[in-house]
C-alpha cells in the first residue's frame, strides 16, 4: 500500500511545487525546516527522494537532512493515514489503562503501532506525555484529544471517522 501511494505522490507535478519551494526559500537562513515542512505538505511524507533534491538543490549532505528528518517528530519517512491517531503512554496514562485502548484500537484498525490501514483512512502512533496526566488515558486523533478513556468507548469514537 504504501509503495503505491508513494508511486503516487512522486511525481513531475509535486517535484515542480518542490522546487518553487526550494527557491524561494533556498537563500534564507533556517531554509532547511521550512523547506521541509513544505515538501511534507506536498508529498504527504519525506521519503528518500524527495530528500535527495533538498540535499542537491541546497547542497546539504543527504546524511544531514536525514538527521533532521528523524530527529523530528513532525517529520515522516512514509505516509500517515488520513486520521492520526496518538494514544499516550506515559506514566500516567499507561498507570491508568492505556495498554488496553492501545490493545483494543490494534484489533478494531488492524494495524499496529506505526502502521496505516490499508485503506489510508488511520495511522496509529504511541506517544510519550500529552500532557493532559489528569485526562488519563488520552489519546488525539488529529487535534481532538479524548481523555478518561475506557476500551468500550474506542468503536465509537472511531466509527465517527469512517
Amino acid at each position: 500500500m504504501e509503495n503505491q501511494v508513494m508511486k503516487e505522490v512522486l511525481n513531475e507535478k509535486n517535484f515542480a511545487a518542490l522546487d518553487q519551494v526550494i527557491e524561494a526559500n533556498k537563500d534564507r537562513k533556517g531554509a532547511l525546516m521550512p523547506i521541509l515542512h513544505e515538501a511534507q505538505n506536498i508529498f504527504g511524507a519525506l521519503p528518500i527522494e524527495v530528500q535527495t533534491v533538498i540535499s542537491e538543490k541546497l547542497d546539504i549532505s543527504l546524511a544531514e537532512i536525514y538527521g533532521v528528518v528523524t530527529f523530528y517528530s513532525q517529520f515522516s519517512l512514509v505516509p500517515k493515514g488520513e486520521f492520526v491517531i496518538g494514544l499516550c503512554l506515559g506514566t500516567a496514562c499507561y498507570v491508568k489503562g492505556a495498554q488496553n485502548i492501545l490493545d483494543r484500537l490494534e484489533t478494531e484498525l488492524g494495524i499496529k503501532v506505526g502502521e496505516t490501514s490499508k485503506d489510508g483512512k488511520f495511522t496509529l502512533e504511541a506517544t510519550r506525555c500529552l500532557g493532559c496526566c489528569g485526562l488519563a488515558p488520552v489519546m488525539v486523533i488529529n487535534e481532538k484529544v479524548y481523555g478518561r478513556l475506557e476500551p468500550g468507548q474506542i468503536t465509537g469514537i472511531l466509527k465517527q471517522y469512517k
